[in-house]
């Protein structure tokens, strides 16, 4: 089963013609299957329905994301952060529509060239038509299908956005695996609480899996698992192994910066430049972490963080930097090692 999360910025009605809703909170979600068992394949729309009023629900969605779909109704500043948070995201395959409001015109040489300035060369203009809509999303999966199933070969990183305690089941933990798979069985760690718990059963699209991998959103029903360990800013993640026959051992997935030495590459159209003292957001694997700029070298911050910021310790994403009073509120994308004060 190959499943493709794709970050929509359009109306309830665009994503409707697409896939079928499936979850309506802060980030409404629409999922289309085809086909059955090994051989399925998903699109997974993942839509942030208070954006532009609220930014988090937004980088989420392209936190999770490996393509995405915009409708255009109007060039304006909001098209350009929206635009500016796709490249800076990496996200470099989706699809476009041109939707003015009644009355409305759009130039399509204007927009393709925002597009362009952003380094979204690759994206596609296309009809409004659900059918169409979701046949090209289809083939983008066909063109990623290898890195989507090299993703699920890597260490396990699964965020946690919601947790409840279920009659007859227990604690279960909800969230998108970003990275590798969990089995059923697995011990794992909840970070940073530092936690330990084992995975009782496993659901994915209402149904009882064997195994969870990147690009599923899983119900993981958690034993001998505190639910103090579990918070909103919780990560799943196996536990380190050392092999004493070998005298190897296996880290854990992510590492924990209490501060970072941050390297910015500022964002097309952002013209605010960032200064010690000034206060930014990172976004990375659904976190959301407040941090303080200590010291700038040019496009090189020290950033203290409030709570702990965990990176991949192989391949990480790219890390989107914020600032809530700029405009773009998007800074730009980021690669941050550990570093001490």
């Amino acid at each position: 089963m190959v499943v493709l999360n794709v970050a929509v910025i359009a109306s309830d009605e665009l994503a409707k013609s697409v896939a079928k809703p499936a979850d309506q909170r802060d980030v409404h979600t629409y999922v289309h299957k085809e086909g059955t068992g090994d051989e399925a394949r998903i699109l997974s729309l993942i839509r942030p329905a208070k954006y532009p009023e609220r930014l988090r629900p937004f980088l989420n969605a392209l936190s999770t994301a490996e393509a995405g779909l915009i409708e255009v109704t109007a060039v304006d500043a909001t098209l350009g952060e929206v635009l500016v948070a796709f490249a800076s995201a990496g996200i470099r395959r989706g699809l476009a529509v041109l939707n003015p409001g009644d009355g409305g015109w759009i130039d399509e040489d204007q927009v393709r060239m925002l597009f362009t300035q952003v380094g979204l060369n690759n994206w596609r203009f296309e009809t409004n038509d659900g059918v169409v809509l979701r046949e090209g999303l289809f083939a983008m999966m066909k063109e990623i299908e290898g890195d989507l199933l090299e993703n699920t070969q890597a260490p396990l990183v699964l965020p946690v956005d919601q947790h409840f305690n279920v009659k007859g089941i227990g604690l279960v933990a909800i969230g998108y695996v970003q990275s590798g798979s969990v089995k059923v069985h697995d011990e794992l760690n909840l970070l940073p609480a530092g936690g330990n718990g084992t995975a009782k059963s496993l659901q994915v699209m209402d149904d009882d899996v064997s195994v969870a991998r990147a690009g599923d959103r899983v119900g993981l029903a958690l034993r001998n698992a505190k639910e103090d360990h579990l918070t909103g800013d919780t990560i799943i993640v196996h536990p380190s192994v050392v092999d004493k026959q070998t005298n190897t051992a296996s880290p854990l997935a992510i590492v924990r910066h209490e501060r970072s030495r941050v390297n910015l590459t500022t964002s097309p159209f952002q013209k605010r430049v960032l200064a010690v003292g000034d206060v930014v957001h990172a976004s990375v694997d659904l976190q959301f972490v407040v941090g303080r700029i200590a010291a700038v070298d040019g496009h090189v911050l020290d950033v203290a963080w409030e709570n702990p910021l965990f990176v991949r310790r192989t391949n990480p994403p790219p890390i989107l930097l914020a600032q809530l009073d700029s405009k773009p509120r998007i800074m730009g994308s980021a690669v941050a090692t550990p570093h001490d004060a």
